[in-house]
């Protein structure tokens, strides 16, 4: 049998399932093709602000309450996130409560009432989330990377929109929307769990055979031409600096992913990389540092993070750089290699250990590439990584005249560390 089935209900909508029947639970995840990057400027944030209204009542569950007891009092969970090019609302129930879980996610979906006056109420709880990541060094450093790596253009702006702006958006924003984005054709039912494919498909087709099918509206292309500032600080009286270098990379489906992944194991994915060794072990510059990627359609950045003491901080730039640029330099050893690989393929089998983990990464696939890689796929690709791959990647990404820093911390100087990046 085949790791995950996919069928097309009759106005577009798509369906995988992943059946495994030893599993105690199901997982209903719900992804659709919006988010901050797909808004205008005036309704930045608005997709994640509508994700919190699809939570606060129905006809048939008029609120908040009883949509979360119907999944909470089956021992279950729900939730939901928004990202800059997706949304997606989720619950995991015992596998014996699928119908529940399923019905529930496609109330909250397709009937939630968006009334004004919730509206209105869940305006100070958006704000205050927004305030939270602005007061979280770490969180407001990896939003500050992106921002000056794709620059004053949709996908370098906040998920969550601004303070001011999320108080001037009312119902028929909300309406129109929903009208505009929520298409069948823009929408994936992701269901991994102790169900079969034809379980899902009795329940889904009546449930979701109300949308009306159409056109989903174009996305503007990321502009690689367009970038912020190549230093942006934002200076606190705290005790540490939070440090993100960040360089602008390939989409992600670009052939050169797999080689990425493997190099950005060997210099900072957990204790044994290069960042760990040269940073923490050898020269104890900070307490955490690591590297990683984010990616979008037709974009992503690469970053390297560091918490670091103010007075440590121009020589852990040129530490991680050097680091980096070894990369380019010399290829990776073989042992090195062969330790990346595994290292990589362990954790991403171990990654799907779940029916969440799995109804999650087959839903993601399917809306963002149009197909999934099956796990073998994904192992054969990894394991066909050399060290010449992950040398030309690097020889790609790592752009000394491409780099941006964003750091949070005490007595910033912009021009100290413009100049450590060059």
């Amino acid at each position: 049998m085949s790791e995950y089935q996919v069928s097309t209900l009759q106005n577009g909508l798509r369906v995988i399932t992943a059946t495994l029947p030893a599993s105690q639970a199901v997982s209903v995840n719900l992804f659709v093709g919006v988010g901050s990057r797909c808004e205008p400027a005036h309704l930045n944030g608005i997709t994640h602000f509508l994700e919190h209204m699809v939570f606060k009542g129905t006809e048939k569950r008029p609120s908040a309450i009883h949509i979360a007891q119907e999944i909470e009092g089956a021992g279950g969970t729900l939730n939901a996130y928004t990202n800059k090019e997706f949304t997606c609302y989720w619950n995991i129930v015992p596998f014996d409560r699928f119908p529940t879980a399923i019905d529930v996610a496609a109330d909250m979906l397709l009937h939630s009432k968006l009334e004004q006056e919730e509206i209105e109420r869940e305006c100070p709880v958006v704000q205050q989330e927004l305030k939270r990541n602005h007061d979280n060094p770490a969180a407001w450093a990896a939003r500050l990377i992106g921002q000056a790596v794709y620059g004053p253009q949709p996908p370098g702006w906040d998920v969550g929109g601004t303070i001011e702006l999320v108080a001037t958006w009312n119902r028929s924003h909300f309406i129109e929307h929903i009208r505009e984005w929520y298409k069948p054709g823009n929408i994936v039912l992701a269901v991994a769990g102790n169900v079969t494919h034809e379980q899902v498909l009795a329940r889904a087709e009546p449930l979701f055979a109300e949308m009306q099918p159409g056109p989903i509206p174009p996305v503007e292309p990321y502009n690689p031409a367009i970038t912020g500032p190549r230093v942006l600080i934002d200076t606190r009286p705290i005790d540490q600096c939070t440090l993100y270098l960040g360089l602008p990379i390939f989409g992600r489906n670009d052939p050169d992913r797999y080689a990425l992944r493997i190099l950005n194991d060997v210099l900072g994915a957990g204790m044994s990389s290069r960042l760990f060794l040269e940073v923490r072990e050898r020269r104890g510059l900070a307490y955490s540092v690591s590297s990683g990627y984010g990616y979008l359609s037709d974009a992503g950045v690469f970053t390297i993070s560091a918490g670091v003491n103010r007075d440590r901080l121009i020589e852990t730039i040129q530490v991680c750089l050097a680091e980096a640029e070894k990369l380019i330099e010399q290829p990776v050893p073989p042992e090195e290699l062969r330790k990346a690989r595994d290292h990589n393929i362990g954790r991403f089998r171990l990654s799907l250990e779940t029916a969440y983990a799995i109804g999650q990464r087959n839903g993601e696939l399917l809306l963002t590439r149009d197909r999934v890689e099956t796990i073998e796929e994904v192992v054969c690709a990894i394991n066909a990584v050399t060290a010449d791959d992950i040398q030309r990647v690097a020889r790609r990404i790592f752009d000394r005249s491409r780099l941006h820093a964003a750091v949070v911390g005490p007595s910033l100087d912009a021009a100290e560390i413009e100049a450590a990046l060059s």
